[in-house]
């Protein structure tokens, strides 16, 4: 199905669970958390996102989404160890929010690149991963990521009754 291997079936059908249960929690409740039920299943969905990934090798060898998988498992660590108030001082709230923030947005750029570079089946949206207009909604994303991370913060400043950040 959409050229895809069953391993690859798996790890879309994990990454759409992942993706939900982080826009879910992005929504209702500003950020991503493990300590909520849906925040452990995101990120438990977003480890075997990456870990089945890394089998996947539709353009050849180890490429940008295997590197971007890496990616998002170091973040996720960095966000473990801020959750737990290692190493990060009084910026671990800040810390931990962004980046659970930031591997969501890890899964939107491949999400919305093999989505639309196979769909529809028979006339792609884009014709490769490096189109204009994908590089273009990667960019747009970028900046969505940049404006939710820095009203996290500020909406973390205000709980915590510090002064809100210089502009």
């Amino acid at each position: 199905m959409f050229g895809l291997t069953p391993l690859g079936l798996l790890h879309t059908a994990i990454s759409l669970i992942a993706v939900v249960a982080g826009l879910i929690l992005l929504v209702r409740d500003h950020g991503i958390s493990p300590r909520r039920p849906l925040g452990r299943l995101y990120v438990v969905t977003t480890v075997i996102t990456c870990v089945t990934g890394f089998g996947i090798f539709q353009h050849g060898g180890f490429g940008k989404p295997h590197a971007l998988g890496i990616l998002t498992l170091v973040v996720l660590a960095v966000a473990a160890l801020a959750e737990r108030g290692r190493g990060f001082g009084r910026a671990s709230p800040y810390v931990e929010t962004v980046a659970y923030s930031a591997t969501l947005f890890f899964h939107l750029i491949p999400g919305f690149t093999e989505t639309l570079t196979r769909l529809p089946p028979a006339a792609p949206v884009f014709a490769s991963p490096e189109a204009p207009g994908l590089q273009a909604l990667a960019a747009v994303l970028l900046v969505l990521f940049t404006v939710g991370a820095y009203a996290q913060v500020r909406r973390l400043r205000a709980a915590a009754g510090t002064p809100p950040l210089r502009r």
